[in-house]
């Protein structure tokens, strides 16, 4: 493998992508935690479709949703000058949707075994509901929060067929490790291929012992 580039792209994009998801995954989680409605169950199914569909049928969604015909589409293309399809920004916001539900589920779960006795005496000494949650909830949630980090980084990274509707298959441009190998594969580069799968692999297995070893510290 002598073209690093789909490599350093699907970095770049699983950072980013992991980052947002990270920042709207915790917020939501927290509000499904705390928020009791006959509509939780519906927003948190919702945001965890990514998970149970075909990833080709979440790629053909959000290319419905973000392209040039579209409302979200031309409304971004008026602002930045450029469709936002076939483009890195396109697989940015591919990965981001495919890892939020694994920074939401995980997160969630956390919250909501946070000890409602603790909150409920950061409330007597007088934290306003914010503070509470930066200061105490966030804190005590913050091992079940970063596995969920983790796994979206992951899933972010190993993206392929969402990704590669919604960014397409550039060389040079767009096309990130997982669509590499593919193409390894389809033009018969076994040597591509497998240093390809290898790094992703290795990636992969850097990910969960990290998670392996936050859940197997002492609270």
């Amino acid at each position: 493998m002598t073209d690093w580039f789909p490599l350093w792209l699907s970095l770049r994009v699983s950072v980013v992508a992991t980052l947002v998801a990270a920042t709207l995954g915790v917020a939501l989680a927290y509000a499904l935690a705390k928020w009791q409605s006959r509509w939780s169950g519906l927003v948190e199914a919702v945001v965890t479709l990514p998970i149970v569909l075909p990833p080709t049928v979440l790629g053909y969604y959000l290319l419905t949703l973000l392209g040039t015909q579209s409302s979200l589409g031309k409304a971004w293309q008026s602002v930045f000058g450029a469709p936002l399809v076939f483009t890195e920004s396109g697989a940015v916001v591919a990965a981001t949707v495919s890892a939020l539900p694994f920074v939401v589920r995980a997160a969630r779960a956390a919250i909501s075994n946070v000890d409602p006795r603790v909150e409920e005496t950061a409330r007597v000494m007088g934290l306003h509901e914010t503070r509470v949650a930066l200061r105490v909830t966030l804190p005590l949630a913050s091992r079940g929060i970063g596995a969920g980090v983790a796994l979206g980084f992951a899933r972010a990274l190993g993206d392929f067929g969402a990704t590669v509707m919604v960014a397409g298959n550039i060389p040079g441009q767009t096309q990130t490790l997982p669509i590499a190998v593919y193409d390894a594969v389809q033009a018969g580069d076994d040597a591509t291929a497998r240093t390809g799968s290898l790094v992703l692999g290795a990636i992969a297995i850097v990910v969960l012992l990290l998670i392996t070893q936050v859940f197997a510290r002492r609270p």
